[in-house]
């Protein structure tokens, strides 16, 4: 089994803040429809790419605006999509920034209710919309994780996964050959706690490598 995984230690540990999902919620404003639709995004390109399939598939829509933020917050882009200037997506940026998150895209669709909403009205609505997409996606919390190379006898094995169990490291693959591979990963800063239970269970005969480090949800 391969993994694209970084052969480098990082200088500290990182740990990085999106959402959970991808969502899509729906409220009414004085008539008008408010869609909010928010998702994890990983660059520019995947930002944009979710933007321009929601403007496909709410294309009869009065509006569909947007903000995204990436890059720990150093990259911002919004959008009004023909609304008045200030009243919808810096709105929908500022509900993302105050998220905590990062590496995100929300889109606000709007279909119009006939009933104008002033710019006051606009910012709420919008605003409200945005916010109610981020809570339903959730947050999740990424950081870097060590990926370990176990090697253990048939009759260890057992007393391994429960043992990785134990303290919380994943056991992704397992190979049985002449001895028990076993493929796991742990948060970067807990490296010495495989190693020290490999160690016990095994009287010192069982073998650990660090293959390399990995982004993966942490937990919560």
């Amino acid at each position: 089994m391969k993994k694209n995984v970084k052969t480098t230690q990082p200088d500290e540990p990182k740990k990085r803040i999106t959402l959970a999902s991808t969502v899509s919620c729906e409220m009414e404003e004085r008539k008008s429809l408010f869609i909010g639709h928010a998702s994890p995004v990983n660059s520019e390109e995947e930002a944009r790419a979710f933007i321009e399939a929601k403007k496909r598939e709410y294309h009869d829509a009065t509006h569909n605006v947007y903000a995204y933020l990436l890059a720990g917050g150093t990259v911002a882009r919004y959008s009004d999509d023909g609304e008045p200037q200030g009243t919808a997506g810096m709105p929908v940026l500022n509900v993302v920034k105050m998220s905590g998150a990062t590496d995100l895209c929300v889109v606000v669709t709007r279909y119009f209710g006939g009933i104008l909403l002033g710019a006051g009205g606009l910012v709420r609505a919008y605003s409200a919309a945005a916010k109610l997409a981020v809570d339903a996606a959730g947050l999740a919390v990424f950081e870097d994780y060590a990926v370990m190379e176990i090697v253990v006898s048939y009759s260890d094995y057992q007393k391994l996964t429960v043992a990785l169990a134990k303290i919380g490291a994943s056991e992704d693959h397992c190979d049985f050959g002449t001895n028990v591979t076993v493929i796991s990963a742990i948060e970067k800063a807990r490296v010495d706690e495989i190693t020290k239970t490999v160690s016990e269970i095994s009287y010192g005969k069982g073998e650990v490598k660090l293959i390399g480090y990995e982004e993966r949800a942490s937990r919560i």
